[in-house]
């Protein structure tokens, strides 16, 4: 080997960018840069770009624009955020936020289809803890979660995080929203231990006592907390906000502005879930199911006791929505909260829309999910988004969600708008 290859930092979080320099190549020497990942269950995840070296015999990926390959054009991030799986359709997730990613890049002479030659290698790990970070698992009552804690004494200004269709307790985005000063509750709801198997029937008071355990917890800064949620955990997020106390700002990421998938319980009412009909489930040219039409539009009269009564909640929202999601058509949906809070006479909701964005918006750096095997559908579900535009709305929207934290839980107005 000849090359060194250099990773500032070498080891960071999952969600920060990092610097990709190679050097002692040969003035405008072409060479094929690769990176390799293996998860937790041992699948491999890979990305290549072909590059030349500039006159002085170093490539800065910050610089340098990649030919062609997993992507092309000036991209610093590129061989993370394009890594595929070599099986397809299999989605990189992190189940154990203690351990980190190991991602290998090699440089490799030429810039033949199967490059041999190997000039330099180096392994960087990417975190989803930062240091001081602290995980408690909570089973409280009929809570299944887990608590994240950032650094210091606290209190600290609290969110409870869900995700969507997928079940069991997803814990990456909580772990990696603490390091920015969160207490973050990761809450499962289904699929989870001794919590219900399916989706069938859901019951609000199961999330009022996950609300009430937040509020009540030393290091949770009260009087209020926030809400974080992706696809169906977002329209749970708006139910939550809209009939319990405590809540004062919520954030969802494509989400129905209707209940949908499962009867919501509470109390003595019930709010049906929008209908849906799955004849009208087109299927693309690979092969997947396209559901977008599927479900109904919540503001014809027969659907209208599925509406959540945005009205009555207490805080501000903030919809990210991936334009080209199709799931379900999370634009017209945001569009329908917003006329509804002003028809009620509150504040218009923030509206982030992201072009060329599909349906699953993580944490920056994560591969885009285009397509995948979804739990509910039994098949292959096509979830929309372009890789690269895809990649450029995460980074973007993770920092509007934290900006809307701070502002509305933590008292620090930082303007960020939208570079989008």
């Amino acid at each position: 080997m000849e090359a060194t290859v250099t990773v500032e930092p070498d080891r960071c979080c999952w969600d920060e960018p990092v610097r990709i320099v190679v050097r002692r190549l040969a003035p405008q020497q072409p060479v094929t840069l690769r990176a390799s990942l293996r998860d937790e269950k041992g699948a491999l995840f890979r990305a290549h770009a072909r590059y030349c070296a500039d006159q002085s015999g170093e490539l800065d990926l910050t610089r340098a624009p990649a030919l062609s390959g997993s992507f092309v054009g000036i991209e610093p991030m590129g061989l993370i955020w394009a890594l595929e799986p070599e099986k397809p359709l299999l989605q990189l997730l992190k189940w154990d936020v203690q351990t980190p990613f190991a991602v290998e890049l090699e440089v490799l002479e030429g810039h033949e289809p199967e490059p041999r030659r190997v000039l330099g290698r180096t392994v960087h790990e990417r975190a989803f803890m930062r240091p001081g970070v602290r995980r408690e698992p909570v089973r409280a009552g009929r809570v299944r979660a887990t608590l994240f804690l950032p650094p210091g004494m606290g209190p600290f200004p609290g969110i409870i995080d869900l995700y969507g269709t997928g079940g069991g307790l997803c814990e990456y985005r909580a772990s990696l929203l603490s390091g920015y000063g969160f207490a973050v509750l990761a809450l499962a709801y289904f699929r989870f231990e001794d919590l219900p198997k399916n989706l069938s029937v859901l019951d609000l008071e199961y999330f009022e006592e996950a609300v009430d355990f937040m509020l009540q917890h030393p290091q949770v800064k009260g009087p209020n907390i926030g809400l974080l949620g992706f696809s169906k955990g977002g329209d749970l997020c708006l139910s939550m906000a809209s009939f319990l106390k405590g809540i004062t700002a919520t954030v969802v990421i494509n989400s129905c502005v209707a209940n949908m998938l499962s009867s919501l319980h509470y109390k003595n009412m019930i709010i049906p879930s929008l209908t849906g009909n799955i004849c009208k489930c087109k299927i693309t040219k690979s092969g997947f199911l396209d559901p977008k039409n599927v479900w109904e539009n919540p503001l014809e009269e027969q659907n209208h006791q599925s509406l959540i009564p945005l009205e009555k909640a207490q805080g501000p929202f903030l919809f990210i929505i991936g334009k080209d999601d199709h799931s379900w058509d999370s634009d017209f949906f945001a569009q329908i909260a917003s006329d509804r809070l002003q028809a009620h006479g509150k504040n218009r909701p923030q509206i982030i829309c992201y072009p060329g964005t599909g349906h699953c918006i993580d944490p920056p750096y994560f591969p885009s999910r285009i397509a995948s095997v979804h739990a509910l559908y039994g098949a292959t579900v096509f979830y929309g988004g372009e890789p690269a535009a895809h990649s450029r709305a995460q980074v973007d929207a993770w920092q509007q969600i934290k900006t809307f934290f701070h502002r509305h839980l933590d008292g620090k107005n930082p303007v960020t708008c939208s570079k989008l």
